[in-house]
């Protein structure tokens, strides 16, 4: 991998952790609170729509239900999420937490997710990992696409030679519509053709980022 980068960008679910379990107990929560008449929400539920707006994975799994359900859903399932994951937390991938720790001294590290508002920074609390970035931009900031909220963060903290790392289809056509070159993580929740990089695992990503 060429040394020529001066930042990471990652992606926040499939690509450092997965809280699809927690997440999905959320859901279920607030689904028993309002007596609304559902299946129960599974982890695969949420893993298939990860990586898209809230309300978009809302509006997909509860599909069917009326709107002024599905409109209450997605407000109280964003502050349940963050309640649940503040309490449970979710996986962080293998190598992650010493993998971001040793880049962090090396290159700028920043977010950008699909997210509700508040999740990124209850990531950074539960993990511990808050020190090692700079700078996030989320959906549920700004109601803009990833497309949009990449380009913002790269412009607003002055970045050169940025690089972003994902699990989906999504994050590399952000990457490509802002001329960023792109790494696929293999072990998250999508897939992807021809990116710029592909690693297997975490730890493969951070020993190129650092030989």
């Amino acid at each position: 991998m060429p040394d020529r980068f001066d930042s990471l960008i990652f992606d926040l679910d499939g690509t450092l952790w997965d809280t699809c379990h927690t997440c999905s107990m959320a859901w279920n929560n607030v689904a028993i609170r309002n007596g609304i008449s559902f299946r129960a929400i599974t982890a695969a539920d949420v893993r298939a729509v990860t990586g898209k707006p809230h309300e978009t994975c809302i509006r997909e799994t509860f599909k069917g239900l009326p709107e002024e359900t599905i409109q209450k859903i997605c407000i109280e399932t964003i502050e349940e999420d963050n309640r649940m994951v503040r309490e449970k937390g979710g996986l962080i991938y293998s190598a992650v937490r010493e993998g971001l720790r040793d880049l962090a001294g090396i290159y700028s590290l920043f977010i950008v997710s699909n997210c509700q508002a508040g999740y990124v920074e209850t990531f950074m609390e539960w993990s511990g990992f808050g020190p090692f970035f700079r700078d996030f931009e989320c959906w549920g900031n700004t109601g803009r696409t990833k497309t949009e909220n990449l380009r913002d963060l790269a412009r607003r903290n002055g970045l050169r030679n940025p690089l972003m790392v994902g699990d989906a289809e999504g994050d590399q056509r952000a990457a490509r519509d802002c001329g960023i070159p792109f790494a696929f993580v293999e072990y998250g929740f999508g897939k992807c053709q021809d990116p710029d990089y592909s690693f297997a695992s975490f730890r493969d990503l951070v020993e190129k980022l650092l030989n």
